[in-house]
């Protein structure tokens, strides 16, 4: 290099420069808005975030990475496909899913929650919070999704499926009869494959993030407050990727 340098009379440290790239600026008006929503709720995504506030999600995507405000996710490593269809449906009332969760309540110590969601629009149509994780929880979330969606308990105009883990709760003569007599039928994931009844385990997981673990609940009635606020948040405001960045209440409206 030196000997090249040479023959075309050019100064070495004019080969070796490199041009210092200046930093990218982030512009004010992008920035506030995206930091006080993140601030406000930490665990939402850039997806999330830019479906609230009406911007592209790359654009937040690149304010997210320039600022330093994305989460750092820990690896998962490789875990085994199962070959089962999965919990989705193609239409509403076509397939719900049920599960039951854990909250801890404060003064009235550990609580269980019952949800049952609608596979399709991902809206969440019935929960019931109590002391005890008996069939009764299980049954009045799921007499609350029936009046939520049909206006009145009564046999459902079409039969579809209810899906749920084999635990005690549904597979129970109670929650069976209770199931059968509103002419639904009940379908059971394979033992120890949660992956198969998906779309509740992950929405549960989201309501722990974005409410239950932000908050410490003193009772159950204030983790039944907080909880309904929150979902009424998820059913009507929060947007979802899946749904074309819509809300489980529009994608219904549209598919109805």
């Amino acid at each position: 290099m030196s000997q090249l340098c040479r023959w075309f009379e050019v100064p070495r440290r004019t080969v070796y420069y490199r041009p210092v790239k200046s930093a990218p600026v982030v512009r004010p008006e992008r920035a506030t808005p995206i930091k006080q929503l993140i601030e406000a709720e930490p665990s939402f995504g850039y997806r999330t975030v830019a479906g609230l506030l009406g911007m592209n999600k790359n654009t937040v995507q690149r304010v997210f990475q320039l600022m330093g405000w994305q989460v750092r996710k820990r690896a998962v490593g490789m875990r085994p496909r199962i070959q089962a269809l999965p919990s989705v449906a193609s239409a509403p009332n076509q397939r719900w899913a049920t599960d039951l969760c854990r909250i801890w309540g404060g003064r009235d110590g550990w609580l269980t929650l019952a949800l049952v969601i609608d596979c399709h629009t991902r809206q969440l149509l019935g929960w019931q919070l109590s002391r005890t994780g008996k069939a009764t929880t299980a049954a009045a979330a799921l007499e609350q999704a029936l009046i939520t969606r049909f206006g009145t308990l009564g046999r459902v105009p079409e039969s579809f499926l209810l899906r749920s883990d084999n635990g005690l709760v549904f597979t129970s003569r109670h929650y069976t009869r209770l199931v059968r007599s509103y002419g639904l039928r009940q379908e059971f994931i394979t033992p120890h494959c949660p992956q198969q009844n998906g779309m509740v385990e992950r929405v549960i997981r989201t309501l722990k993030e974005q409410c239950a673990h932000r908050h410490r609940f003193e009772s159950q009635q204030h983790a039944m407050r907080v909880i309904g606020d929150w979902i009424a948040f998820y059913n009507h405001r929060r947007p979802h990727q899946a749904l074309g960045m819509k809300t489980p209440a529009e994608a219904y409206a549209l598919a109805a």
